[in-house]
């Protein structure tokens, strides 16, 4: 054995110790995500902490309420833009809005939710479709900590031209200060505009299906999620809709495999949406 392919191994060991460390002590699971997205982000925080291993993260980690927040956070999703993807915006309106105002009390859930930016874009086109009164979202999040960030519905003043432009790409109808304001030196988007959303902690690792859905998005999430994990979590979005809902994600690989196949439509293959008809 080289020794290049034993530090390999105890690396391995070490940040399998630290993932059920993380479980046990804070009630995160991230065991089931792709290792080599976990030694990333865990590389680039050994970085900035100054950590010489694993091991050592590992300690400072468990005795250090920041350093455990930080960990959190380096393992969690990344937040995204306002309108990050106008082109997926577009299509995701195009395909979204009849379904909806065909159902009576339409119900979306934005799975992973760790930005305001993220939730809020989806309700803004469901307000100038006529579907934001009658529509109630659901955002959640496995990290308390981002949740109650994104929940406040602020963000940096400085990213409101790039903001601006991307919903301008995506077919906006309307002025971005039409939704949100500024507070404390930040930009926030409306009360109103946030109305119809229930934050809530949940873990797509752990946790069952809560109730039914027209429209599911996961975006961002998945692709960090392993096999077992990226399974569990599409089987629950299909416990977690009925026939003819619309499911958003940003990978496609699972639903193309049994036994999802046959049980998705292809809405639209580029931007990750696919309708439910098994």
């Amino acid at each position: 054995m080289t020794a290049d392919h034993s530090e390999q191994l105890v690396e391995d060991l070490e940040i399998d110790l630290l993932l059920e460390g993380v479980y046990r002590y804070f009630g995160h699971d991230f065991r089931g995500y792709q290792r080599e997205s976990v030694k990333r982000r865990l590389h680039g925080l050994m970085q900035e902490t100054g950590a010489a291993t694993v091991s050592a993260l590992q300690e400072r980690v468990l005795h250090d309420p920041d350093a455990g927040a930080g960990l959190l956070r380096a393992l969690s999703p990344r937040p995204t833009a306002l309108f990050d993807d106008p082109a997926y915006y577009r299509s995701l309106r195009d395909v979204m809005v009849p379904w909806l105002r065909s159902c009576p009390s339409p119900k979306i859930w934005v799975a992973e939710c760790v930005s305001a930016e993220e939730v809020c874009a989806l309700d803004i086109l469901l307000v100038e479709e006529g579907l934001h009164g009658r529509t109630q979202i659901f955002a959640t999040a496995e990290n308390p900590a981002l949740l109650d960030e994104a929940s406040s519905g602020r963000f940096a003043v400085e990213r409101l031209p790039e903001y601006a432009e991307n919903y301008r790409e995506s077919g906006g109808r309307a002025s971005l200060s039409d939704y949100c304001g500024r507070q404390q030196g930040r930009s926030i988007f409306s009360e109103e505009l946030r109305s119809n959303i229930t934050w809530a902690q949940y873990s797509l690792a752990t946790d069952a299906s809560f109730n039914e859905f027209q429209l599911i998005v996961c975006r961002h999430a998945l692709p960090d999620f392993g096999a077992y994990l990226q399974r569990r979590t599409l089987q629950l979005f299909y416990e977690s809709m009925p026939v003819f809902g619309i499911l958003s994600v940003d990978r496609s690989d699972g639903l193309m495999a049994a036994p999802f196949v046959s049980r998705y439509k292809p809405l639209s293959m580029e931007s990750g949406l696919y309708r439910r008809v098994g």
